[in-house]
């Protein structure tokens, strides 16, 4: 393994400012080899770390840079923003501009609200979804995280699916009694949980395409079971798409599968790398946001004028024609010349994708479950990642994590890297 010496003293010295050395669990790098890598700059496709070593990317930080690191544009509309100041507590002309072009031209966005993260959003609609029906419990989905929301970090207990149970030290009992758990893909499960409870679910909350353990690719048939329970019941259905929202196409999941839903979240490429969230629906249920209704939220950096900024230029350029079939056509090669090296060698993997999204997955099946991941098959990625990172690829540091690819990633570049893994994965498996 190649020595990451100033990434290592860097990380050193972090562990005495921060806890675990890091302001986000996963950039530990517990679950692989060494020390985190400390970045200190972007470029198209590449990041360059502290002991200036250049990587193709595939994290793209978590999935905001679809355009990839230091896009032109991006960073001019940053610069100008900038220089007229960074914050104003007030309505800027920008937010009026990403705004309409959200609106005019995403066809299921009729208002939005826009906070500083992906977490703040889906707290925010969940709120607004119990303000707009009088109701308390939420069902989630085992498998599709939503941000460090007390009521929904949790995960099912004992049993098929049951209420919540706490997945962290510090959230009572009683918060997570009000989230309900069930096992993705299991329609059966779903409608038990709605004939018990069914008059008290203000919100059926889902990643509809989840990708935060690993990509697990539901049928567009569960996704319109959903959306016809929840509309018999008078429950609202929120698609999560902090990561798929402007990733898989402009409209994200309900473009690729046709399900509309009550409320979206939105975050990451909406901000083009700059912290944002948004959720959105109609306007009748946005009415109820205040100050036009009674469900309280707020925020001193909500729309921010620099990060206004940089979603609106990011947006712009995903509406150029051809993006999305461009990017997917790349993303889909890619995934091809890998699936086809480990089934032609026999290796026990295969690659779940979807769009420019893609899941290193250990084993012969197709996952759509959280309880069908083998965790003894992480050891493979861990092995993985440290040869990756020796000849230049960088992954997310978990197995569990997705990777993405950018506008900036050339056919070329696109070449490289898979030529890498499938010379890694060869390694891992010899």
């Amino acid at each position: 393994m190649i020595e990451r010496k100033r990434s290592a003293a860097l990380f050193d010295e972090a562990k005495t400012l921060f806890p675990g050395g890091v302001n986000s669990p996963v950039r530990a790098f517990r679950s692989v080899h060494g020390p985190p890598l400390f970045i200190k700059r972007g470029e198209g496709p590449y990041i360059i770390d502290e002991d200036d070593r250049r990587y193709i990317d595939f994290c793209a930080s978590w999935g905001p840079l679809i355009l990839g690191h230091d896009h032109p544009h991006i960073r001019e509309a940053i610069i100008q923003t900038v220089r007229k100041g960074t914050s104003f507590g007030t309505p800027t002309r920008l937010g009026n501009e990403i705004g309409a072009l959200i609106q005019s031209h995403h066809p299921h966005v009729e208002q939005l609200r826009f906070v500083s993260s992906g977490t703040e959003a889906v707290m925010s609609a969940v709120r607004l979804a119990r303000g707009y029906t009088g109701r308390s419990k939420i069902l989630k989905f085992e498998g599709c995280y939503h941000g460090h929301v007390d009521s929904l970090l949790v995960k099912a207990g004992s049993g098929l699916a049951t209420f919540g149970v706490s997945t962290s030290a510090g959230i009572p009992t009683s918060f997570a009694r009000e989230t309900l758990v069930a096992p993705l893909a299991d329609l059966a499960e779903v409608s038990r949980i709605f004939a018990e409870h069914g008059t008290d679910i203000a919100a059926v909350i889902i990643e509809p395409i989840p990708a935060n353990n690993g990509l697990l690719l539901q049928h567009r048939s569960y996704l319109q079971a959903l959306r016809a329970i929840t509309k018999e019941h008078g429950t609202l259905l929120i698609f999560d798409e902090v990561i798929t929202g402007f990733r898989t196409a402009f409209a994200g999941a309900t473009a690729l599968y046709g399900v509309v839903p009550d409320l979206f979240t939105f975050g990451k490429v909406i901000g083009g790398g700059m912290p944002v969230g948004a959720f959105a629906g109609s306007r009748e249920i946005m009415k109820s946001v205040s100050p036009e209704g009674p469900v309280y939220q707020a925020g001193t950096l909500s729309a921010n004028p620099v990060a206004m900024a940089a979603g609106k230029a990011a947006l712009e350029q995903l509406l150029a024609p051809n993006f999305y079939p461009d990017l997917n056509r790349k993303a889909a090669r890619f995934c091809e010349k890998i699936a086809s090296h480990a089934s032609h060698a026999g290796l026990p993997m295969h690659i779940q994708r979807v769009g420019s999204i893609f899941w290193l997955a250990f084993g012969s099946s197709r996952i759509a479950r959280a309880d069908q991941i083998d965790g003894e098959n992480m050891k493979y990625f861990k092995a993985l990642h440290g040869l990756l990172l020796d000849k230049g690829v960088y992954l997310g540091p978990s197995g569990y994590e997705v990777g993405f690819i950018s506008g900036a990633h050339e056919e070329s570049v696109l070449e490289e890297a898979a030529s890498i893994i499938c010379a890694a994965l060869d390694q891992v498996f010899a």
